[in-house]
């Protein structure tokens, strides 16, 4: 393949793709940042070996972060969110924490990149969070022959290649795993890709009802079975006028003084929630928002340190909403 600069130029444009593989792989940004760091250093201590007379660059570069996923979800449990682990709660009965749960976290797209030749082959529908939380379900291989056959579309053998073993045994994977889906479910409509500036304007809606403390102005902008969650709280509920005496409960508690700043993650839109604090405003959630044609179906609310991070958020805004420090 070359050393060096050549060597690193030349696979240099597939980290994002990489990172995004190794996010549905795992369900955790952090890990899949490390496990795409560890799969770059392999791949340069390896490139001596490389044969490009048997595969891509692309392809190879799959093979070694593939592993690299395998090794790491060795005895590792799935990453769920709270409806797919536990049964549905009262909207205001006591919140539980399961801070033991390894939850799955939002994917922030600022980490794909805009206008990068590369990241043009990122199918961002498929980084959904409904999607990333089916994946959960299924074992590593199945995960694995999934991802590379029905969201990457690798050959059966170049997916035989990447995880080490025979097109036939790929096969009898993505069927499993298309089966499992199944019985979660997910269904491929999940999968669509999502009017982008629609999805806006709904959540822009939103932020003004949430600005506004107007409950019954957010209850309208909601499906009739809508869904929330919010991790690392078990609670999760369904159903408008659950989440209408919900929301009066948050103003209740928390006040009605509230900064929002907008976010995109999993290519869903969302923002980050600053309730006042004295003479400025603490970060107190980051909600990502599934929107359909007929309003937001579902609310999944994060309040985990780890996540602001990988978002690149401040913790304190001041009163003009600036970051503080």
């Amino acid at each position: 393949m070359g050393t060096g600069d050549d060597f690193g130029g030349r696979i240099a444009p597939y980290r994002p793709e990489l990172l995004a593989y190794c996010y549905r792989m795992l369900g955790t940004v952090h890990d899949a940042e490390d496990l795409v760091q560890e799969t770059y250093l392999r791949a340069w201590r390896a490139r001596e070996q490389y044969d490009e007379a048997r595969s891509s660059p692309r392809t190879w570069l799959y093979r070694i972060a593939t592993n690299a996923c395998l090794t790491a979800l060795k005895g590792s449990g799935r990453r769920p969110l709270p409806s797919g682990l536990v049964t549905e709660s009262e909207p205001l009965g006591p919140l539980v924490r399961g801070d033991d749960v390894p939850w799955l976290q939002p994917f922030p797209d600022a980490l794909l990149g805009t206008g990068d030749p590369a990241g043009t082959v990122i199918d961002r529908s498929s980084l959904r969070l409904a999607f990333a939380a089916a994946l959960q379900h299924l074992s590593a291989r199945q995960r694995g022959a999934l991802i590379l056959r029905d969201v990457l579309a690798f050959t059966a053998s170049e997916a035989a290649d990447i995880l080490g073993t025979s097109s036939a045994s790929v096969n009898s994977s993505l069927q499993r795993a298309r089966a499992r889906l199944g019985e979660t479910g997910f269904v491929d409509e999940d999968l669509g890709e999502p009017l982008a500036a629609e999805q806006r304007a709904w959540v822009d809606r939103y932020m003004k009802a949430f600005e506004d403390a107007d409950v019954e102005g957010l209850k309208r902008l909601l499906t009739e079975d809508v869904l929330m969650e919010m991790p690392p709280m078990l609670n999760w509920f369904t159903g408008r006028d659950n989440y209408g005496l919900f929301m009066h409960w948050v103003f209740e508690k928390a006040g009605t003084d509230w900064r929002l700043e907008r976010i995109a993650a999993n290519g869903q839109p969302g923002f980050a929630a600053y309730q006042r604090a004295g003479e400025g405003y603490r970060l107190h959630t980051l909600q990502v928002f599934t929107v359909t044609a007929s309003g937001i179906s579902r609310t999944s609310v994060f309040q985990d340190p780890r996540v602001y991070a990988a978002f690149g958020l401040p913790t304190e805004l001041d009163a003009r909403g600036l970051p503080v420090g």
